[in-house]
């Protein structure tokens, strides 16, 4: 099979033997890519390479044999987003999660522009904790596993003065609390989740609560395996804050 001309994002690269590299792409058309760019490593600066930079939205061409598709040529499309600090962070966990959740060779025209939108608002400096969480509602729901997020599992619109857990199967399940309200940060808020539902931003309390059942509802597509991203994020403290 031959791709040209074909629109994608770069997730990852990584050298492979002594002048070659491998190269994870997001695509629309035909979800996620492996492609191997021979020769492009060595102490001569090859043009291909600046255009395999993560973030890096190109177009290339590529000769499918087998798993990996040999790349032809790539060109990039625009100029990366420059992330530093904590954006940079985020920007390392969209990458990571898409890389372990996009299948191979499966058509994912909404993840593909879910994944532009993010990027573009992460260059933007748009609130990082928020714009995780689209994310990660919009990719459950492009990968065909997210759940209705304005009803719970029995089909009732959500309280918004209520909390909510997910369960993988059923769905948003309600959670009744003590009086003390101590489990309250480990539960999403039905006004959280109505704001996600709604992509209206919600308040930053409501934002540690959607953490959770997002990331509740993401690991169970991960299969027992962490996120080095995210490992990164929990030890810097951000994830505590929502991020």
């Amino acid at each position: 099979m031959r791709y040209a001309g074909e629109p994608a994002y770069v997730l990852h690269a990584r050298p492979w033997r002594e002048t070659s590299v491998l190269v994870e792409v997001l695509t629309g058309a035909y979800g996620r890519l492996g492609l191997l760019a021979r020769g492009v490593q060595g102490p001569k600066r090859h043009p291909l390479k600046a255009a395999l930079a993560p973030l890096q939205s190109i177009r290339f061409d590529a000769v499918q044999r087998g798993e990996l598709a040999r790349l032809v040529t790539a060109e990039a499309v625009d100029t990366a987003p420059v992330l530093e600090g904590d954006a940079l962070l985020c920007g390392f966990y969209l990458n990571e999660l898409t890389l372990r959740l996009a299948p191979r060779q499966d058509p994912q025209p909404e993840l593909f522009n879910a994944y532009g939108r993010t990027r573009a608002l992460l260059g933007a400096g748009a609130p990082l904790s928020w714009t995780l969480r689209r994310y990660e509602r919009d990719l459950l729901d492009a990968l065909g596993v997210g759940f209705d997020w304005a009803h719970d599992a029995q089909g009732a619109a959500l309280d918004p003065a209520s909390r909510y857990r997910v369960d993988p199967e059923a769905g948003l399940l309600r959670v009744l609390l003590d009086r003390g309200g101590a489990d309250r940060s480990r539960h999403a808020s039905g006004r959280g989740l109505l704001a996600l539902a709604a992509d209206a931003e919600p308040p930053a309390e409501d934002l540690p609560g959607l953490r959770r059942v997002l990331r509740d509802a993401v690991d169970v597509h991960l299969g027992g395996r962490g996120l080095n991203s995210r490992d990164m994020l929990a030890t810097l403290g951000r994830i505590s804050r929502g991020d």
